[in-house]
């Protein structure tokens, strides 16, 4: 069974990313196709990476032990959702942080984004669809972008219709890329 980690991408108190990523696990049960999994970025207890080198070029990382539970999980799953808030006009530090941990575990992977903020957090979007692509893993197109403004009221979050399918249509993409880059995976372990 295909595995896709909804990485859950900021840990500030009183966040509402935990809302917005169990809602979007609640569409991906409904949307069925695979097995997928909440990630809270709270659970992994890694350091300001300060690392000689990237994850990229080598395997001797100073806090190896500390960061092996988030690289094996990350390594776990075939595809990923991240959902992500805007701070500052860009992904939260803890996020980008923890992606700095890891390289080779999400190559040739696929990967969706959700998105939040007051203006429905797309940049940060962009700037974490930037760090993907470093990564070697293919992010869909469609990106639900949910508005601070729109998408909650008084009663806490209340995503429109229009958001669900925007997520749905998002789970389409992201299920045949995940299929097509395990191929390509195949593909390149046959070549070494």
């Amino acid at each position: 069974m295909t595995k896709i980690g909804i990485i859950m991408g900021s840990i500030r108190d009183g966040r509402v990313n935990e809302d917005v990523a169990k809602w979007v696990k609640n569409l991906a049960n409904k949307f069925g196709g695979a097995e997928y999994e909440l990630v809270d970025l709270k659970d992994y207890e890694l350091p300001l990476f300060a690392e000689p080198a990237s994850p990229a070029y080598t395997d001797d990382l100073v806090a190896k032990e500390q960061q092996r539970p988030w690289s094996e999980k990350m390594q776990s799953f075939d595809g990923y959702i991240f959902v992500t808030p805007e701070y500052n006009h860009g992904m939260p530090s803890v996020l980008k942080n923890a992606l700095d941990y890891v390289y080779t575990e999400l190559n040739d992977k696929a990967a969706g984004i959700v998105s939040y903020g007051s203006a429905g957090g797309v940049r940060s979007a962009e700037q974490l669809r930037i760090v993907l692509s470093e990564f070697q893993v293919a992010h869909v197109r469609t990106q639900p972008a949910l508005s601070l403004f729109y998408d909650w009221n008084e009663e806490g979050f209340n995503p429109s219709d229009a958001q669900v399918k925007a997520v749905n249509t998002m789970l389409s993409q992201l299920a045949a890329w995940t299929e097509g880059m395990q191929f390509v995976r195949e593909k390149k372990a046959q070549n070494q």
